[in-house]
């Protein structure tokens, strides 16, 4: 953002909290994670072992049901962006993005590793 201010660019940064769309469908990235899964030397997939693969998996259907299904939240902060006389660096769309990673942001390393 700062290196394209010298020519004249002015760039905002949208971040999204989890948005439920093709890319965090829960499928897709378990079959994407079982296929990389199945490539990796078996020295690897030891020191994992089954139960990370299993873990992750679950992790990934209990974070899919506080996906936002709202995507305009996202699609405004773009329209916001592009058409403003006076655009924002910084744009944080859904309740997740705004409550809870932009705090985390601020605290200490240790508690947010914590959390």
């Amino acid at each position: 953002r700062l290196e394209m201010r010298n020519f004249g660019v002015k760039v905002s940064v949208i971040e999204p909290g989890y948005f439920k769309t093709m890319i965090t469908n829960v499928e897709n990235l378990e079959r994407n994670f079982l296929s990389t899964w199945k490539k990796l030397p078996e020295e690897i997939r030891a020191s994992y072992g089954e139960s990370y693969l299993k873990q992750f998996v679950a992790s990934l259907k209990v974070m899919q049901k506080g996906y936002n299904t709202d995507l305009s939240l996202v699609t405004n902060c773009m329209e916001h962006a592009l058409t403003s006389l006076h655009p924002r660096a910084r744009y944080s769309a859904g309740w997740d993005a705004k409550l809870l990673y932009i705090p985390l942001s601020y605290l200490p390393s240790a508690l947010t590793d914590a959390v």
